[in-house]
């Protein structure tokens, strides 16, 4: 017997990310809208939720989030009355999302429900609506169901971890990484990979999971290379972004295996990205 949770609901192809303000009017009034450092990036996916009627309220993450980060943004929400978070960005922006829509329908701080150096507590309410537009092709974090938060005073990276975190949407759209840098694709593209691999070895995988880590590395071993030598490909493109949305499916299901165990205890000491680490 096994499980399988995912995103409510995966919307993945080109061009699919102009639906985001069509989606996110189904599910609240206003967005809190959660970015990377260059806000810019995301201007397509403001006007889309402003031509639908949705207010939207910015907050920038620069980096990987810290707890700190999450206090912020889940104050600039309430404040602002914000009842749905749409995260656009690569995975430290999206484990963001998700931290602040776990913190916006419970009480108390981030420590609560931390892992390992908080209390783990599991959330009393479901997140809020979170709307999940990935910009890298690596992690996977728009169909899982954990963010991971840096806590400098113990040194460590942690994971706030519940089944009521997993995005509403996943909005997959493979154009939105035709203009990462060539480290960006080959770093986020080898974790992607990564990510395929190590649910198959796993314990805990199961035939679904099995299944979908197969297409992923199928996907990665085909076109990392052409996404990396050909920015421009949007085949190639598709087929990391399948790949990596492969990856967070399966391991949300199958879990990791020692590469990640080993990343997870080095980074805090290393001024490097998990995706260059794995």
């Amino acid at each position: 017997a096994f499980t399988f949770a995912t995103a409510g609901r995966i919307v993945f192809g080109s061009g699919v990310s102009a639906d985001a303000g069509k989606l996110a009017r189904t599910l609240g009034a206003k967005a809190l809208v959660v970015t990377g450092s260059n806000r810019n990036r995301a201007a397509d996916v403001f006007k889309s939720l402003q031509d639908e009627g949705i207010d939207t309220l910015a907050f920038s993450v620069k980096g990987e989030p810290t707890v700190d980060d999450i206090v912020e943004g889940t104050r600039m929400a309430r404040q602002g009355g914000c009842d749905t978070v749409v995260s656009v960005g690569g995975g430290s922006v999206i484990d963001a999302g998700k931290a602040v829509a776990a913190l916006m329908t419970n009480d108390g701080d981030p420590l609560d429900y931390l892992e390992v150096v908080g209390q783990g507590n599991n959330l009393a309410h479901r997140a809020a609506p979170h709307i999940a537009i990935p910009t890298t092709s690596g992690t996977g974090s728009e169909v899982t169901k954990n963010a991971v938060l840096a806590v400098p005073s113990h040194q460590r990276k942690c994971s706030l971890r519940d089944g009521g975190m997993l995005p509403t949407v996943a909005l997959i759209d493979p154009l939105r990484t035709l203009d990462c840098p060539q480290r960006v694709t080959a770093d986020s593209g080898l974790d992607a990979l990564t990510q395929c691999l190590e649910p198959i070895v796993s314990r805990c995988s199961n035939p679904l999971t099995d299944a979908i880590a197969r297409e992923g590395l199928r996907r990665a071993a085909r076109s990392l290379r052409q996404a990396y030598e050909c920015g421009s490909d949007v085949q190639a493109r598709e087929d990391m972004a399948f790949a990596s949305v492969c990856g967070g499916l399966a391991l949300a299901n199958a879990k990791l295996g020692a590469v990640h165990g080993f990343a997870g205890r080095t980074l805090p000491f290393q001024s490097l990205p998990k995706l260059l680490v794995c």
